[in-house]
């Protein structure tokens, strides 16, 4: 009778998944979920408002994995298709049951653009990291996209009827937003703005006047500070590319005065 051999250690060792911060993930896919029922019933503004609440989660469920130090390559993926729900398909659901049906064909293949350039920009990611200046994303992040729909929409109902042509808006805008999260087009992380280093008296009474512009008219301001966001990625790559072409320039320069400084 032949003993069974026994696995090494490392393969017999339980390899088990961390608790609270999938469980905040998890309540972002809930987030994304319920606002694709509520797009369905016609609540549009509550289904905006569920993707605002997805957003907050899933930048809550980094953060806990960081500081309890409970990152995994499980709660990556997971966060990954969990974004993909919520900040893809959930967006381009409610954006088109509420303003792209009129349009048909060229409707539904804008909402399906949207989901297809956000699991684009999903995988790119992921397999980016680590390879690019962690200061800068390379292309629209989808839950910014995803915020400038639900936040386009909950301004519209503020205003009111004040767009009789906002599904030729709307449509445009999706198709602006699905090219820029597959873009080369830079924008600012914030992944190196640190809250809990000191920073100069001008930030803090920057970041007091902003809350309280934004505590005036929340969905009004909103919308507008994500539109300054998507706006400022071409000016950003912009100023990247001239910073670029600006240094070779000045090394030249500075070669020609040394080589003239030895000559003399």
């Amino acid at each position: 009778m032949t003993r069974r051999r026994r696995k090494p250690r490392e393969r017999r060792k339980f390899r088990g998944i961390y608790i609270l911060p999938n469980l905040i993930t998890t309540a972002s896919l809930f987030a994304g979920f319920y606002a694709i029922i509520e797009a369905i019933n016609g609540n549009f503004e509550v289904a905006a408002l569920a993707v605002l609440v997805s957003l907050i989660l899933d930048g809550l469920d980094g953060r806990v994995a960081r500081m309890t130090d409970s990152s995994s390559n499980f709660g990556v993926q997971y966060d990954s298709l969990a974004d993909l729900v919520a900040f893809g398909v959930a967006p381009a659901l409610i954006v088109y049951f509420w303003a792209l049906q009129p349009y048909g064909r060229y409707g539904w293949v804008a909402a399906f653009l949207f989901v297809v350039c956000g699991a684009l920009r999903l995988a790119r990611f992921n397999v980016q990291i680590g390879d690019i200046d962690p200061r800068y994303f390379n292309g629209l992040p989808i839950p910014a996209a995803a915020t400038m729909v639900a936040t386009s929409i909950l301004m519209y109902y503020v205003l009111g009827e004040w767009a009789p042509n906002r599904h030729i808006l709307i449509l445009i805008m999706i198709y602006v937003l699905s090219f820029l999260m597959v873009s080369n087009i830079k924008y600012y992380s914030f992944k190196k703005f640190e809250l809990f280093k000191r920073k100069p008296f001008p930030v803090l009474v920057g970041a007091v006047l902003l809350f309280l512009v934004v505590a005036i008219e929340p969905k009004i301001m909103s919308c507008l500070l994500m539109a300054t966001y998507v706006v400022s990625g071409p000016l950003l790559t912009l100023l990247l590319l001239w910073r670029r072409r600006k240094e070779p320039d000045t090394q030249e320069t500075e070669g020609l005065e040394t080589k003239t400084s030895e000559a003399s």
